[in-house]
This record gives structure tokens, sequence and C-alpha cells, in this order.
């Protein structure tokens, strides 16, 4: 669960570069566009296997109240203020609801008790300050960046922003380097190609080309009229391709809406959950489509699915037809 979690992070990470544009225009970071984006999706799942849901029943419109969920972790951590893991989930969870002023109050109590030694601590500080200010990169936020590299040097949230931050003051070489680190983490094509884009402009040279990804797999993905009728629009759709002899980890991983569907999906080794692990070097693989009730990338009682084992070498083309219930 904890992989599945920080791949969620990782990949609004890379949505995040997208508002680097605007930088260039207004001098600044937004942190609606950076910061909030980064911790939605982590704060709803991670709340949600962080409290559990007491008395709310499974199924589609059952999802619990976000408000609710934050108020009761608040509440226990009256009761046990030493727990660090609960500051920190409560400053996402703050952050979500754009409640920024107890998202910073919450981050520095972890911090606190984290004695600083934490980069992912640090750095969630600094975007709430971010977010808090309306977006600006103050000398509070930089230095929780820069003491975050300090502590993890390859830490990416840090080197994005402290890498920002290098550009915003004219060091535009530092701001590479830091940007290069970046680039060479298994970063997404698409946003790697930003990346690079932006160092070559900082160094005066030719931007090296992406290497593009084909697609290993096509999945014609649709959903039975139960299914429809029993699910929300805008639940979770998990495309998920896996080792049938080794399921966990799974092997790539992309995800849609329900609203989307029927739709054409597209999986290749940029959707690798593990460095390394390509989905072109399996021959053989499970491929499984899974509404998700609750929104976590895990089955749950109440989630539909369909699911097929393939030999690639005979197949590149699978139709899957989301029509079973998870017992």
């Amino acid at each position: 669960m904890t992989l599945w979690i920080a791949l969620g992070v990782l990949i609004i990470l890379a949505l995040g570069f997208v508002g680097w544009p605007l930088f260039q225009t207004t001098r600044r970071l937004t942190a609606l566009l950076a910061a909030v984006v980064v911790f939605t999706a982590a704060a709803s799942v991670g709340l949600y296997h962080y409290l559990g849901s007491p008395g709310v029943p499974s199924g589609a419109g059952s999802t619990p109240d976000v408000t609710q969920m934050v108020s009761s972790l608040a509440a226990r951590l009256e009761d046990n203020p030493d727990d660090i893991n609960g500051w920190i989930m409560l400053g996402r969870s703050y952050q979500t609801l754009e409640q920024f002023d107890d998202a910073v109050d919450a981050f520095e109590k972890a911090i606190s008790l984290e004695q600083g030694r934490n980069a992912q601590t640090l750095v969630a500080l600094g975007l709430a300050l971010m977010a808090q200010q309306g977006g600006q990169l103050s000398d509070r936020a930089i230095g929780l960046f820069e003491n975050a590299l300090a502590l993890e040097p390859n830490n990416p949230n840090a080197l994005f922003y402290a890498g920002g931050a290098a550009a915003q003051r004219g060091n535009t070489a530092l701001a590479a380097d830091r940007w290069e680190l970046l680039a060479g983490q298994n970063t997404p094509p698409e946003i790697r190609e930003l990346l690079q884009r932006k160092i070559s402009e900082w160094r005066g040279t030719p931007a090296e080309p992406v290497e593009q990804l084909a697609s290993v797999l096509t999945v014609t993905l649709s959903a039975s009229e139960a299914a429809m009728g029993a699910l929300a629009e805008d639940s979770t759709v998990f495309i998920i391709a896996r080792d049938p002899e080794q399921p966990s980890p799974p092997i790539a991983v992309t995800r849609r809406k329900l609203s989307e569907l029927p739709a054409t999906v597209e999986l290749s080794d940029r959707d690798a959950m593990i460095p390394g692990r390509r989905l072109s070097d399996f021959m053989r693989v499970e491929i499984i489509a899974r509404v998700s009730v609750s929104g976590a990338p895990t089955a749950q009682p109440g989630d539909w699915f369909d699911s097929s084992i393939i030999e690639r070498s005979n197949q590149q083309t699978i139709e899957l037809v989301i029509d079973q219930l998870v017992p």
C-alpha cells in the first residue's frame, strides 16, 4: 500500500511540473498549480487508510466526508499529540481543503517532533507556506527546500522547487544542476522533456531528444450496464498489468475515470511501478481493470472489475468489460 500511495504522489508531482510556464511569466511558483495538486490525492487516499471509515457502509455514494474525517483526525491528535504521522496526514488534509494556516501549523508540529530531520516533511511545510502566501516563494520556504536537499540530495520535490528558486535568483547553473538530477530519476518522458528544455535554455545548449516509448499493450475498456448503474461517474478506474506468477507489486499502472468509458487505454514502459522493471520485458501478463469505490488502489468489497491473462507475443490488444463484483 505504501508503494501505491508513493506512486500516486509522484504522478501528481509530475502534473505539478506543468505549472512551470506560469512561473516564467509571473516570476513565482503558483501554489494552486503545484502545492495543492501534489497533496490532494495523497491526502484523500492516505487519510482514508489512516483513519478507516467506521460506521460507513461500502458501495456507491458511500465515500466518507473528508471534512468529517479531518475533524476526527484532529480530535485524535489532541489525545495523542506525539503522533508524527498523524500530524503529517492532518497537514496534507488541511492542504487539500485549502485551510493553509492550519496545514502550516500541523506540519510545524510534525517537524518539531522529528527535530527537522525528515526531508519530506520540510518540503511539505514549504509547499504549505507557498499556498498560504498566495504562491509566493518566500525566503523561509526556500530555506526549507534547501534543508530538505541537505538531508536527502535526490528528493524530487526539493530538487524541483530549490531548482526553481535558484533560477528565480539568477543562479541558472545551480538550477540546471538540480533539474538534471531530477530528470535522471525515471521521470516520465513528457516531464523529462520539459525539464530538459529548461536545462538547455539555462545552459545555452541544444536540448537532447527524449526517447519516445511505444505502447506495449492496448486495452479497449468498457463497463456493463449493471456496473455503470451501481457506481458513481467520477469513480477511479485502475488499469493494472501484473506478473501472474508474482502479482505484487504490479508491473505497470494507469488510471481513468468511469465517466471516460468506453475508452482505449495504452500501457507502456512509462507506466512502470518500479524503475528498471519494464512491461516490455514480460511476455505473459495479467491485465486487470477495476473500478474502485473507495479510491484505494487495492481491491475492496464493492469494487467492479474484469481481468485476462495474455501472451504478449500473440496478442497486443485486449478487450475488457468491467462486469464482475468484488465480493
